[in-house]
Protein backbone atom coordinates (compact mmCIF):
# COMPACT_ATOMS: atom_id res chain seq x y z
CA UNK A 1 0.00 0.00 0.00
CA UNK A 2 0.84 3.62 -0.72
CA UNK A 3 2.14 5.98 2.13
CA UNK A 4 1.14 9.50 3.33
CA UNK A 5 3.73 11.43 5.87
CA UNK A 6 3.45 14.62 7.24
CA UNK A 7 5.90 17.70 7.32
CA UNK A 8 4.76 19.90 10.11
CA UNK A 9 7.30 22.71 8.98
CA UNK A 10 9.55 23.14 5.85
CA UNK A 11 12.50 23.32 7.92
CA UNK A 12 12.25 19.83 8.69
CA UNK A 13 12.27 18.91 5.00
CA UNK A 14 16.21 17.77 5.76
CA UNK A 15 14.20 14.57 7.37
CA UNK A 16 12.36 13.70 4.41
CA UNK A 17 13.34 11.84 0.65
CA UNK A 18 11.12 13.10 -1.50
CA UNK A 19 12.47 11.79 -5.01
CA UNK A 20 9.65 9.10 -4.90
CA UNK A 21 7.02 11.27 -3.59
CA UNK A 22 3.99 13.55 -4.57
CA UNK A 23 4.32 16.51 -2.79
CA UNK A 24 1.13 18.30 -1.56
CA UNK A 25 2.26 21.98 -0.72
CA UNK A 26 -0.32 23.48 1.84
CA UNK A 27 -0.41 27.34 3.26
CA UNK A 28 -4.00 27.21 4.05
CA UNK A 29 -4.09 31.19 5.36
CA UNK A 30 -3.33 32.58 2.90
CA UNK A 31 -1.32 31.57 -0.27
CA UNK A 32 -2.04 27.88 -1.33
CA UNK A 33 -5.81 28.80 -1.06
CA UNK A 34 -5.07 32.21 -3.17
CA UNK A 35 -3.57 29.75 -6.22
CA UNK A 36 -6.26 26.91 -6.08
CA UNK A 37 -8.69 30.27 -6.35
CA UNK A 38 -6.97 32.00 -9.09
CA UNK A 39 -6.40 28.32 -11.71
CA UNK A 40 -9.75 27.99 -10.79
CA UNK A 41 -11.18 30.86 -11.91
CA UNK A 42 -9.39 31.20 -15.36
CA UNK A 43 -5.65 32.48 -14.91
CA UNK A 44 -3.41 30.65 -17.13
CA UNK A 45 -0.62 29.89 -14.55
CA UNK A 46 1.29 31.09 -11.26
CA UNK A 47 5.20 31.07 -11.08
CA UNK A 48 5.87 30.81 -7.12
CA UNK A 49 9.39 32.63 -6.11
CA UNK A 50 11.10 32.73 -2.28
CA UNK A 51 12.70 35.51 -3.64
CA UNK A 52 11.01 38.92 -3.30
CA UNK A 53 13.16 40.42 -5.86
CA UNK A 54 13.03 37.56 -8.10
CA UNK A 55 9.36 38.02 -8.17
CA UNK A 56 8.93 41.64 -8.40
CA UNK A 57 11.81 41.36 -11.49
CA UNK A 58 8.98 39.57 -13.32
CA UNK A 59 6.69 42.87 -13.90
CA UNK A 60 9.04 43.98 -16.75
CA UNK A 61 8.26 40.53 -18.18
CA UNK A 62 4.28 41.07 -18.68
CA UNK A 63 3.32 39.01 -15.79
CA UNK A 64 1.34 40.70 -12.54
CA UNK A 65 3.15 40.72 -9.40
CA UNK A 66 1.01 39.22 -6.11
CA UNK A 67 1.92 38.49 -2.76
CA UNK A 68 2.54 39.49 0.82
CA UNK A 69 5.59 39.47 3.63
CA UNK A 70 4.26 39.54 7.13
CA UNK A 71 0.22 38.89 5.78
CA UNK A 72 0.60 42.53 3.85
CA UNK A 73 0.11 43.47 0.51
CA UNK A 74 4.03 43.97 -0.97
CA UNK A 75 4.60 47.71 -2.07
CA UNK A 76 4.22 48.04 -5.93
CA UNK A 77 2.50 44.83 -6.29
CA UNK A 78 -0.34 43.46 -8.45
CA UNK A 79 -1.91 42.08 -5.74
CA UNK A 80 -2.29 40.90 -2.44
CA UNK A 81 -2.98 37.33 -0.80
CA UNK A 82 -6.58 37.38 -0.28
CA UNK A 83 -8.35 34.85 -2.47
CA UNK A 84 -11.03 37.56 -3.48
CA UNK A 85 -9.05 39.22 -5.13
CA UNK A 86 -8.08 36.38 -7.44
CA UNK A 87 -12.02 36.15 -9.14
CA UNK A 88 -11.59 38.94 -11.20
CA UNK A 89 -12.85 38.20 -14.82
CA UNK A 90 -9.98 40.60 -16.01
CA UNK A 91 -7.35 38.74 -14.67
CA UNK A 92 -8.43 35.59 -16.87
CA UNK A 93 -5.54 34.31 -18.89
CA UNK A 94 -2.83 36.25 -17.20
CA UNK A 95 0.06 34.99 -16.00
CA UNK A 96 1.20 35.60 -12.21
CA UNK A 97 3.98 35.80 -10.31
CA UNK A 98 3.55 35.05 -6.56
CA UNK A 99 6.09 35.16 -3.37
CA UNK A 100 4.78 34.88 0.16
CA UNK A 101 5.93 34.63 3.64
CA UNK A 102 5.42 30.42 4.14
CA UNK A 103 3.75 29.00 0.94
CA UNK A 104 6.61 29.61 -1.82
CA UNK A 105 9.24 29.30 0.43
CA UNK A 106 7.47 25.80 1.32
CA UNK A 107 7.54 25.17 -2.57
CA UNK A 108 11.03 26.00 -2.96
CA UNK A 109 12.43 23.92 0.19
CA UNK A 110 10.11 20.54 -1.92
CA UNK A 111 12.62 20.69 -4.92
CA UNK A 112 13.40 17.38 -5.92
CA UNK A 113 9.97 15.84 -5.28
CA UNK A 114 9.11 13.68 -8.25
CA UNK A 115 6.08 15.65 -8.11
CA UNK A 116 4.32 18.93 -6.22
CA UNK A 117 0.52 19.55 -6.18
CA UNK A 118 -0.97 22.50 -4.30
CA UNK A 119 -3.35 21.49 -1.43
CA UNK A 120 -6.01 23.28 0.00
CA UNK A 121 -9.33 23.08 2.18
CA UNK A 122 -11.01 24.54 -1.15
CA UNK A 123 -9.83 21.23 -3.30
CA UNK A 124 -9.26 19.34 -0.63
CA UNK A 125 -11.75 16.36 -1.94
CA UNK A 126 -10.27 16.70 -6.09
CA UNK A 127 -6.62 16.39 -4.15
CA UNK A 128 -7.41 13.19 -1.90
CA UNK A 129 -9.28 11.51 -5.87
CA UNK A 130 -5.80 12.56 -7.73
CA UNK A 131 -3.28 10.96 -5.41
CA UNK A 132 -5.81 7.96 -4.54
CA UNK A 133 -5.36 7.46 -8.43
CA UNK A 134 -1.51 7.99 -8.16
CA UNK A 135 1.41 5.75 -7.83
CA UNK A 136 3.30 7.39 -5.51
CA UNK A 137 3.49 7.65 -2.15
CA UNK A 138 2.93 11.21 -0.76
CA UNK A 139 4.21 13.76 1.71
CA UNK A 140 1.85 16.88 2.78
CA UNK A 141 4.34 19.87 3.25
CA UNK A 142 3.17 22.24 5.96
CA UNK A 143 3.96 25.90 5.73
CA UNK A 144 3.77 26.49 8.92
CA UNK A 145 4.89 30.24 9.81
CA UNK A 146 9.03 31.12 9.38
CA UNK A 147 9.57 27.64 10.40
CA UNK A 148 6.97 27.15 13.21
CA UNK A 149 4.40 24.52 12.86
CA UNK A 150 0.17 26.09 12.78
CA UNK A 151 -2.71 24.79 13.32
CA UNK A 152 -4.51 25.47 10.21
CA UNK A 153 -2.33 23.76 7.74
CA UNK A 154 -1.84 20.76 10.28
CA UNK A 155 -5.69 20.35 9.97
CA UNK A 156 -5.36 20.26 6.42
CA UNK A 157 -3.26 17.44 6.51
CA UNK A 158 -4.87 15.76 8.87
CA UNK A 159 -8.26 15.97 6.45
CA UNK A 160 -6.41 14.05 4.24
CA UNK A 161 -4.93 11.40 5.90
CA UNK A 162 -8.88 11.28 6.79
CA UNK A 163 -10.09 10.89 3.03
CA UNK A 164 -7.39 8.73 1.98
CA UNK A 165 -7.03 6.21 5.38
CA UNK A 166 -8.82 3.62 3.68
CA UNK A 167 -6.05 3.68 0.51
CA UNK A 168 -3.23 4.95 1.80
CA UNK A 169 -1.40 4.18 5.17
CA UNK A 170 0.27 6.22 7.62
CA UNK A 171 4.20 6.63 7.43
CA UNK A 172 4.79 7.20 11.06
CA UNK A 173 3.39 9.81 13.52
CA UNK A 174 2.79 12.97 12.17
CA UNK A 175 -0.11 12.18 10.11
CA UNK A 176 -1.58 10.01 12.79
CA UNK A 177 -1.36 13.28 15.05
CA UNK A 178 -2.73 15.35 12.14
CA UNK A 179 -5.94 13.17 11.77
CA UNK A 180 -6.70 12.83 15.03
CA UNK A 181 -6.30 16.70 15.32
CA UNK A 182 -8.38 16.86 12.52
CA UNK A 183 -11.30 14.50 13.71
CA UNK A 184 -11.25 16.43 16.80
CA UNK A 185 -12.13 19.90 14.87
CA UNK A 186 -14.04 19.15 11.66
CA UNK A 187 -17.44 19.82 13.54
CA UNK A 188 -16.16 23.34 13.97
CA UNK A 189 -13.07 24.41 11.88
CA UNK A 190 -13.69 27.98 12.38
CA UNK A 191 -14.33 27.70 15.71
CA UNK A 192 -11.46 25.11 16.54
CA UNK A 193 -8.96 27.98 15.14
CA UNK A 194 -10.08 30.84 17.02
CA UNK A 195 -7.26 31.10 19.47
CA UNK A 196 -4.63 29.66 16.70
CA UNK A 197 -1.73 32.24 15.90
CA UNK A 198 -2.09 33.01 12.19
CA UNK A 199 -5.60 33.25 13.13
CA UNK A 200 -5.04 36.16 15.42
CA UNK A 201 -2.27 37.64 12.93
CA UNK A 202 -4.72 38.16 10.13
CA UNK A 203 -7.32 39.39 12.58
CA UNK A 204 -4.70 42.25 13.59
CA UNK A 205 -4.83 42.92 10.19
CA UNK A 206 -8.54 42.93 10.14
CA UNK A 207 -8.50 40.06 7.90
CA UNK A 208 -12.10 37.96 8.81
CA UNK A 209 -13.68 36.70 5.45
CA UNK A 210 -10.44 35.53 3.60
CA UNK A 211 -10.42 32.53 7.18
CA UNK A 212 -13.80 31.63 6.62
CA UNK A 213 -13.35 30.99 2.79
CA UNK A 214 -10.16 29.59 3.15
CA UNK A 215 -11.88 26.83 5.68
CA UNK A 216 -14.42 25.72 3.14
CA UNK A 217 -14.03 22.64 1.56
CA UNK A 218 -14.40 21.30 -2.17
CA UNK A 219 -15.39 24.52 -3.71
CA UNK A 220 -13.15 23.69 -6.27
CA UNK A 221 -11.88 20.65 -8.09
CA UNK A 222 -8.62 22.74 -9.66
CA UNK A 223 -5.66 21.29 -8.59
CA UNK A 224 -2.21 23.79 -9.23
CA UNK A 225 0.07 21.18 -10.53
CA UNK A 226 4.18 22.54 -10.71
CA UNK A 227 5.38 22.01 -14.23
CA UNK A 228 8.80 23.30 -15.01
CA UNK A 229 8.33 25.65 -11.46
CA UNK A 230 5.41 27.17 -13.26
CA UNK A 231 1.59 26.10 -11.52
CA UNK A 232 -0.47 25.00 -14.10
CA UNK A 233 -4.44 23.85 -13.49
CA UNK A 234 -5.64 20.15 -13.79
CA UNK A 235 -9.19 19.79 -13.35
CA UNK A 236 -10.13 16.52 -11.71
CA UNK A 237 -13.31 14.98 -13.06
Amino acid sequence: MKTIDVCLSPDLMHLYKVHDRTVVVVDIFRATSCMTTALAHGIESITPFASLDDCRAMKAKGYFTAGERDGKKVDGFDLGNSPFEYMAGSLKGAKIAFTTTNGTQAIAKSAGAKEIIIGSFLNLSAVAKYLRHGDNNVLVVCAGWKGKVNLEDTLFAGALVELLKDHIEPDCDAPIAAQHLYNQAKNDLEGFLKNASHVKRLARLNVFKDITFCLTPDQFNVIPVLKENVLVPHVVS
